[in-house]
């Protein structure tokens, strides 16, 4: 299916790449695409970044029926640009969408829309070191409808905004606040789905622990609140003596591509990794002891996100005495050298936008 360019009448201001935060500026182009009853999905477009128009009727505001990908473009040293595992997100926007009964989109025409709108919007990929244009995809119902059942049309749209580090720590450790009121998801519901309702879940707790002084949430699991289940927007993982540990896949943590990327790093690095059911006493435990060497966050946004804190029942314990471990600084160091093309990837992660 050919997509339709509209140019933009004038193109928008650029920031300064040095100074960016997070998901602040928007590039001059976004794509665009129907799902039409009795059609399918259709007329599929890039066109200049601007306001849309929907129905207050329209369901996604109702009812929620929306999910969503986040990516990143990344110029190189020799001028290039590479995406990273861009087929791994499509595939789990589809697995999102199938949970709340959202057709799912062709995923070789979704791959080459992220492309052309990379293309498109070449002059926002910042050539700063650590900086990168995210790049999220998002699906959204719009029938006009009040009944409570799956919407008959929808709008699939691919914005983009140069970015810079997700923490205001930047790569050094953050203070994580552990979460035991409040639940995210439970197995069965929607949280390994890239849904809306899954991060409006999150809001409360993560309100309290940044008026508390704290970066981000260790959540629970959400029946016996026992077991550690992510650390707000990302996996996480623990290395306790010489095992690398990290929170199985169960129905309600996401599965993270920056996730498996270091699954894979770690057994190449020769590191024993287990996937399992970890508690929040045993970590505990191996902080007391000394047997948790570090902890670290993983995701898209932030990459590697370093633990130095862990705040929980009136305490806070400090880990690696709140620097930097040595294998956090290794995985942030080769994986964003993977992505940058600074090194070898070995794993044909990388596709380069041509």
């Amino acid at each position: 299916m050919d997509i339709k360019f509209i140019p933009t009448p004038q193109k928008r201001q650029k920031p300064n790449f040095n100074k960016l935060g997070f998901g602040q500026y928007f590039s001059d182009y976004m794509f665009e695409m129907n799902f039409l009853p009795g059609q399918g999905w259709v007329n599929p477009e890039h066109k200049a970044y601007g306001p849309i128009s929907i129905e207050p009727s329209s369901m996604v505001i109702h009812y929620g029926q929306t999910v969503f990908e986040g990516l990143k473009a990344y110029m190189t040293p020799k001028k290039e640009i590479l995406l990273f595992r861009p087929q791994r997100n499509i595939k789990r926007l589809n697995r999102s969408s199938a949970r709340i009964c959202i057709p799912e989109v062709d995923e070789a025409l979704a791959l080459k829309a992220i492309i052309e709108h990379v293309k498109l919007n070449r002059d926002w990929v910042p050539d700063v070191d650590g900086a990168s244009l995210y790049l999220r995809p998002i699906i959204f119902s719009t029938e006009e409808s009040l009944g409570v059942a799956p919407s008959d049309s929808y709008k699939f749209m691919v914005i983009s905004s140069p970015v810079g580090a997700y923490y205001a720590e930047g790569f050094n450790p953050v203070k994580i606040y552990i979460e035991d009121e409040y639940v995210r998801a439970v197995r069965g519901g929607i949280g390994e789905a890239k849904t809306a309702a899954n991060y409006a879940a999150s809001i409360k707790a993560q309100q309290i622990a940044k008026e508390k002084g704290f970066s981000q949430v260790l959540w629970l699991d959400g029946v016996e609140q026992k077991y550690i289940e992510e650390v707000g927007t990302m996996n996480v993982f623990f290395k306790i003596n010489d095992e690398v540990i990290t929170p199985q896949i169960n129905g309600s943590i996401l599965q993270g591509v920056t996730r498996d990327s270091v699954i894979t790093l770690l057994k190449d690095f020769g590191y024993k990794v287990s996937e399992r059911k970890v508690s929040l006493m045993e970590v505990l435990a191996a902080m007391n002891d000394g047997s948790l060497l570090e902890a670290f966050g993983t995701g898209t946004a932030a990459v590697i996100s370093p633990i130095g804190e862990i705040y929980y029942n009136g305490k806070t314990l400090r880990m690696n005495n709140g620097k930097v471990g040595p294998l956090a600084q290794k995985l942030y160091d080769t994986l964003t050298g993977i992505q940058t093309g600074r090194l070898e990837d070995k794993h044909g992660w990388t596709v380069k936008v041509e």
